[in-house]
């Protein structure tokens, strides 16, 4: 269309367009108030059955005047929802500082017949805009007029320089989106055009991807789904038990306490005595410290992983990244550098280098910036560089080639040439460099046609673009005059890539050998995409046709024939928006814990609804805002660590549950028999809140502070529906809770039934050896699952053995100071070294089993591999 033909709308079709179709403005995502973040820290199932023992407990209370077991509970409460709450809000006040929008960047218009500026915002459907290299595509619309227009896509399909034409005879079929299209988002590369706007606002297809990734996701994590069994268990068998001491209570005073012989209000008391000690049960069997540990494993993890590039917006994030089975990851940007690069140029003429690097900057028009980055046409600004690399600094070539003339490079031409007056020889020379087959049509015959090909074809096979550069000295003043006038030097080949970051390949062996799927899904052809998959060691030769697909073939297909497909699956290319997202469906419907990494619009809906969203920290404000985690390196490498601290999280939250458990499983059964036999737990209120202190805080923070371990990155990725307590925990729990509780109530018993009976020494002993059980238990939680002895993975635990000795300190002062507040007498030496040693073989009998069954495990797996 001639630029004579083209026609802008008056001042009053635009209010028309604007009251029919709206502003070019999407609606952004809805803040999340602090108040509905506090409220969904209520959410937690723990937290949920906590609240439940809490009003128990102070039902307990009111009767029995003593609040000090409610208020323990609360405190548990709003530690753990509090905490949560704050990193959470912190998180989010950075990434808003990290991500801002701006509707107002003026964008030029036709209007009542003059070229004008009005913000982005502004625009409406029917508008003639004009955009030219560097500016920000502001809504959707065809092309009314392209020259040399290149367009970057990436935040839309992946790819960072399409071909625009106006022209339909000369749109690619294969295009993801039509090569006679812009969309909102997207950027100019090089070249200008003019396009008509046909949607503006939501309705543009960056409008209905970010629609998507607005959506609320309301899936519960794996550990929520764990941890909802877990309060399932701890209720039944908390309530079971009730009932059992309940009844054996009740049963006693019937037969043996003469119940219905006293006056009814004795009996009524009397039952209501047996019926608090059977709630209290209940209450005593919740693990209220397990809120606070998984808060504070969060909080750490949180904070410990923005120093490896891993901003965490949502705190379960952390530990659900230990979970994951499947990442489908995005192309340009994560596993390449976004940056095109000359990965070959292969010389065929005799022309001096000097000489050579002024016809590549001669006819370009691309530049460099201080750093290296390109400006201008990514395909130019890599020869550039390659001239760079070389030691041929492009701008003094240029400043001395006196431009003649210049034919830019179109679609439909698909060459670009340029005349100049060398400032080396003096000499006018034609240049032209474009696609080779074209440029080499245009050459004097030199017998290396085979050669040539065969160079193109290797090239090709490995996804690269390939583009021609030939020369010839002229006396023409025309670029086209000189091309038709004399045949051309056949001067080079350049093979042009995006390459793949130096650290992906690693990082993705490391996912890999963690039993992690990786699917690429890009908007760039299947040759490429293949290719990168085969450098990041993802695609061999084995694999065939069942393991790729293109965005056409996954959107005719039904989902049952996809749900038979997508585990084999491992590229999915010219893959639209909303392909990746249907993707992450698919996959969570078979059961899979998906990640998703993207840095583009395109992205976004994936990343709202996969189980965990990686965004890139120079990816868009919409894919950010739909992620839970924003990688600020832009690396796949950091998704590993992300996953090992995941993994290393579960690992500590399941130590914790398990040094919880073993001690609550001692105190109910000592609370159980002590009952039965008429005997009251030997520990005052105030000795009861330290040994909770000890049991949550303490527990809490050294369960925390144990650093992730790298290790964990040999194992298989847990089932979604394992419970999160494995039955090697089971048998620990057991062991050891069996083993505390015989231990404590042979003590108690023997010195009740004795002739001096529970004296204030002998409770003083009772009181620490309870105590130091727990201590030394915390090395049975330390010593699960790992895969050397306690004193051998002693580094990075400093904060851990810290804690043990400030239990260690505070009992001893508590025993040696405490006096009447705590109830007990100043212990000897022997007397420590009594309790300290027998307690110890807790620890060196755990040691021991465990290294019994990790021998037995490498015996196992010796006699596999042989």
């Amino acid at each position: 269309m001639k630029r004579s033909d083209i026609r802008g709308l008056t001042s009053e079709e635009v209010l028309r367009s604007r009251a029919l179709h709206g502003d070019n403005v999407i609606t952004p995502p809805r803040e999340e108030s602090p108040w509905r973040l506090f409220a969904e820290k209520f959410r937690d199932p723990i937290i949920r059955i906590l609240l439940l023992a809490a009003a128990l407990s102070l039902a307990i209370a009111a009767v029995e005047r003593d609040f000090t077991e409610p208020i323990g509970i609360l405190c548990a409460i709003v530690l753990a929802t509090g905490v949560g709450f704050w990193f959470e809000w912190d998180a989010q006040r950075r990434f808003r500082r990290l991500n801002r929008v701006n509707d107002r960047v003026p964008v030029k218009v036709l209007r009542d017949g003059a070229v004008g500026e009005v913000p982005r915002c502004d625009v409406v459907v029917g508008d003639v805009v004009y955009v030219e290299s560097g500016e920000t595509v502001p809504a959707d619309g065809v092309l009314l007029e392209a020259v040399s227009l290149k367009v970057d896509e990436s935040t839309l399909t992946g790819e960072p320089e399409v071909d625009k034409t106006a022209d339909k005879a000369h749109c690619d079929p294969d295009a993801t989106y039509p090569s006679d299209a812009l969309m909102r988002g997207t950027r100019v590369a090089d070249g200008y055009g003019a396009m008509r706007v046909e949607a503006v606002g939501d309705r543009t297809e960056a409008g209905r991807v970010t629609e998507q990734a607005t959506v609320r996701n309301d899936d519960p994590t794996p550990l929520d789904s764990q941890l909802e069994r877990l309060s399932r268990l701890v209720g039944r068998a908390g309530i079971a038990l009730s009932v059992a001491i309940f009844g054996t209570m009740l049963l006693k005073a019937l037969l043996f306490g003469g119940l219905l012989e006293r006056p009814w209000l004795d009996a009524a008391q009397q039952a209501l005595h047996i019926f608090m000690v059977s709630v209290a049960i209940i209450v005593m069997a919740v693990p209220e410290g397990l809120p606070m540990s998984i808060t504070l494993s969060l909080a750490m993890s949180m904070r410990r992983m923005l120093r490896t590039n891993n901003l965490v917006r949502r705190m379960h994030a952390c530990e659900t990244m230990g979970a994951v089975t499947v990442i489908c990851t995005d192309k340009t940007g994560t596993l390449t550098r976004n940056r095109m690069c000359v990965e070959e140029l292969l010389r065929y003429d005799t022309l001096a280098e000097e000489e050579f690097a002024e016809t590549v900057a001669a006819n370009t028009t691309a530049h460099l910036d201080a750093r290296g980055g390109i400006i201008g046409n990514p395909t130019e600004g890599a020869l550039l560089a390659h001239l760079r690399s070389r030691g041929a600094e492009y701008g003094p070539l240029r400043d001395g080639a006196a431009i003649v003339d210049r034919m830019t490079f179109s679609t439909e031409r698909k060459y670009m040439a340029t005349i100049f007056r060398s400032g080396l020889t003096g000499r006018r020379i034609l240049c032209v460099k474009g696609a080779p087959e074209i440029v080499r049509a245009m050459c004097a015959p030199d017998g290396r046609n085979e050669e040539v090909a065969a160079t193109l074809l290797a090239f090709q096979q490995r996804a690269m673009r390939t583009l021609a550069l030939a020369w010839a000295e002229t006396e023409a003043d025309d670029c086209a005059a000189a091309i038709a006038s004399s045949p051309l030097v056949f001067s080079a080949v350049a093979a042009i890539a995006d390459p793949v970051r130096d650290d992906v390949p690693a990082a993705v062996r490391r996912c890999l050998d963690a039993g992690i799927a990786i699917k690429i899904v890009t908007g760039d052809t299947p040759a490429t995409a293949c290719e990168i998959a085969r450098r990041i060691g993802l695609w061999s030769d084995a694999d065939g046709e069942r393991n790729r697909m293109t965005g056409t073939e996954f959107a005719a297909a039904s989902d049952e024939e996809l749900l038979e497909r997508v585990a084999e699956l491992k590229i999915l290319s010219r893959a639209r928006p909303l392909d990746k997202q249907r993707l992450v469906r698919l996959l969570q419907q078979r059961g899979e814990v998906v990640a998703v990494t993207g840095d583009g619009t395109n992205d976004a809906p994936a990343l709202n609804f996969a189980n965990v969203g990686l965004s890139m920290g120079s990816g868009t404000s919409v894919a950010k805002d739909a992620s839970a985690i924003t990688l600020l390196d832009d690396s796949f490498a950091s998704i590993a660590t992300a996953v090992m601290w995941g993994r290393s999280l579960y690992r500590n939250i399941q130590r914790f549950v398990l040094f919880q458990l073993t001690i609550n499983l001692a105190a109910i059964l000592v609370c159980f028999v002590g009952a039965l036999v008429g005997t009251e737990m030997p520990l005052t209120v105030v000795q009861i809140l330290w040994v909770n202190i000890i049991m949550d805080t303490f527990a809490a923070m050294a369960m925390a502070s144990l650093p992730p371990k790298a290790e964990v990155m040999e194992e298989r990725p847990r089932r979604r529906d394992a419970f999160i307590v494995s039955p090697d925990m089971r048998r620990t729990i057991l062991t050891c809770g069996l083993t505390m509780a015989a231990v404590l109530l042979a003590m108690l018993l023997r010195w009740e039934f004795s002739a001096e009976g529970l004296t204030e020494r002998r409770l003083t002993v009772f009181f620490s050896v309870f105590v130091f059980m727990q201590f030394w238990n915390m090395f049975n939680a330390k010593g699960f699952e790992a895969r050397h002895g306690l004193f051998a993975s002693v580094r990075g635990c400093r904060e851990f053995f810290l804690i043990l000795a400030a239990i260690g300190a505070g009992q001893w002062a508590i025993v040696t100071f405490g006096g009447e507040v705590f109830r007990t007498v100043p212990l000897t030496a022997r007397e420590w070294a009594a309790i300290i040693g027998s307690t110890s073989l807790l620890a060196f009998a755990g040691e021991a089993i465990r290294a019994l069954r990790r021998r037995t495990k490498r015996r196992h797996a010796e006699a596999a591999e042989a």
